[in-house]
């Protein structure tokens, strides 16, 4: 059995989208996945798998919350090994004081990470990007709702991104590491 973490995209987020994580986690049970849990209501899953890919649960993910739920929203998978190296990576301690001013944006395949290379080209002052071989982190001192970084990654990345501050990533490893 392997660990995986999966991330939905703009899931309940304001009326649109709406999931319900008994919904999500009964039909992710019903996929064969096991030991499903979720965090929060924005569409967190830390569950296991016999066989197959990241990749493999995302696309089986993203069509049966469509199929089942009406939601059609991208999903990104993660290895519990891949959270871990992204925790590790953190390159932005230095900057981060407020765990949720501090947003770790993950992508399905790290080969879209590049796309934000002319993004990092501008000063965005004082907030603060890095990109890593795992995922980007936005440091956003004014808050994550008005930032204009987030908004340029956000466009740079397009829907094969998406967002979670380090208090929810902190409590997502911590969920993968419990038995």
């Amino acid at each position: 059995m392997k660990r995986h973490i999966a991330l939905l995209r703009g899931i309940n987020v304001g009326k649109a989208k709406r999931v319900a994580m008994a919904d999500l986690r009964e039909m992710m049970q019903g996929l064969g996945y096991e030991n499903v849990r979720t965090l929060l209501n924005s569409g967190n899953v830390v569950f296991d798998a016999n066989a197959g890919t990241p990749a493999g649960h995302a696309k089986k993910l993203k069509a049966a919350v469509r199929d089942e739920c009406g939601v059609d929203a991208e999903v990104i998978v993660k290895a519990a090994a891949d959270l871990s190296a992204a925790i590790a990576e953190h390159p932005l301690k230095k900057h981060a004081q407020d765990d949720s001013h501090l947003l770790v944006m993950f992508v399905q395949d790290a080969s879209d990470l590049p796309k934000l290379k002319a993004v990092g080209k501008t000063d965005w002052s004082p907030e603060v990007l890095a990109v890593g071989a795992h995922a980007a982190w936005l440091w956003c001192p004014n808050g994550l709702a008005t930032s204009p970084l987030v908004t340029a990654v956000g466009k740079a990345l397009g829907p094969v991104g998406t967002g979670r501050n380090w208090a929810t990533v902190c409590k997502l490893m911590a969920m993968v590491e419990a038995d």
